[in-house]
């Protein structure tokens, strides 16, 4: 079963920091002792920023016919998968809102018409809600959604939409979205059908640790069901441009000390989930290379691309040269990874 709930709350309370550390770096060497640390190379396509869930949180989102909404032509996308190749790239992770304007239809072809140009790039895409959302405008189940975004050539999932998985912070954060129960049965009837999935979890708007723990334990619950997720990634809230931001002036995003704490709990609890990804998204390079010694055994994406973060006002770019310089300086073996995180070359 794992650490007890109430022993992870304790935790992300009250436990010294360089202990948890220690502990947690032990837990990474238990389950990677060959000292590696993997990343993939990668872009975000977000196909669309029209979302009728206008969370709180997020600063990327807009109404439907404000001029500044947009949704991607195919030939658009199509230069972005060209540009990910041209480095490298094997994967897409492809995102967007919750677009009333884009039936269940679009994406199917979409899908259909990436695979017959690119059958070797892994498309990573479409979170919980918006698969729960193309579901619900088809009068489709959850199944029979993925099975058919599964045909036209959807190959895995990531963890978006998750926040925190605790219905009480939801409804402060995002009232509109699917609640934790409904982005576990996504995932749950993912995995059913072969896909694998990432679990996310956003920390540091309204949540106390009692949240997180819970977070948490859904998602070790659900792998010990399904053994579907590949990672975890944490990653701190970044309150710049939010509705959150706007009602609570005096927010602050989460400290570095507050991220590590997470991130060194998640990989104590989750004792059944494979990888932890360190977040330079959000953090920055220096903070990622110490998330290295609390846990992290994967540096995540070079992400040529990624705009919901940004329209927070944190940009933090990081090229894969880059990449595999920060993490040979930590004293790892960098290596290129797949989705699955097969080893695709080490450096």
């Amino acid at each position: 079963m794992g650490m007890p709930r109430k022993e992870a709350i304790a935790l992300l309370k009250k436990a010294a920091l360089p202990e948890l550390g220690r502990e947690a770096d032990s837990r990474r060497k238990a389950l990677h002792p060959e000292n590696t640390v993997t990343f993939v190379v990668d872009r975000n396509i977000n196909y669309t920023n029209v979302c009728i869930n206008r969370c709180r949180f997020c600063a990327f989102w807009r109404r439907p016919g404000r001029a500044d909404a947009y949704v991607l032509g195919r030939e658009e996308i199509f230069g972005k998968i060209d540009e990910t190749l041209e480095q490298g790239g094997t994967q897409i992770l492809l995102q967007g809102g919750l677009n009333p304007e884009l039936p269940l239809r679009y994406h199917i072809e979409l899908l259909s018409a990436i695979k017959k140009r690119y059958p070797e790039i892994n498309i990573h895409g479409y979170s919980p809600p918006e698969i729960s959302y193309f579901a619900e405008r088809s009068s489709l189940t959850l199944r029979e959604t993925l099975s058919i975004l599964k045909e036209a050539g959807l190959d895995s999932i990531p963890g978006g939409g998750a926040e925190i998985l605790s219905d009480r912070v939801r409804e402060a954060i995002s009232p509109r979205k699917i609640k934790s129960g409904r982005w576990l049965s996504v995932m749950r009837e993912a995995h059913g059908l072969g896909l694998k999935t990432t679990a996310t979890m956003m920390f540091g708007s309204v949540e106390k640790a009692e949240d997180i723990a819970s977070h948490l334990e859904a998602v070790r619950s659900l792998q010990e069901e399904t053994g579907g997720f590949t990672a975890f990634i944490p990653w701190s809230f970044q309150p710049g441009n939010t509705a959150l931001k706007r009602q609570a002036k005096d927010m602050k995003p989460a400290t570095a000390v507050e991220y590590l704490r997470v991130l060194a709990v998640s990989r104590i609890f989750l004792d059944n989930v494979p990888n932890v990804q360190a977040s330079w998204v959000t953090q920055g390079l220096k903070m990622a290379q110490v998330a290295l010694r609390f846990g992290a055994n994967d540096f995540g994406s070079t992400m040529m691309e990624e705009n919901v973060v940004a329209s927070a006002g944190v940009r933090y770019r990081v090229s894969k040269e880059e990449t595999i310089s920060a993490i040979a300086a930590a004293g790892f073996r960098p290596a290129q990874r797949d989705t699955r995180y097969n080893i695709i070359r080490y450096f």
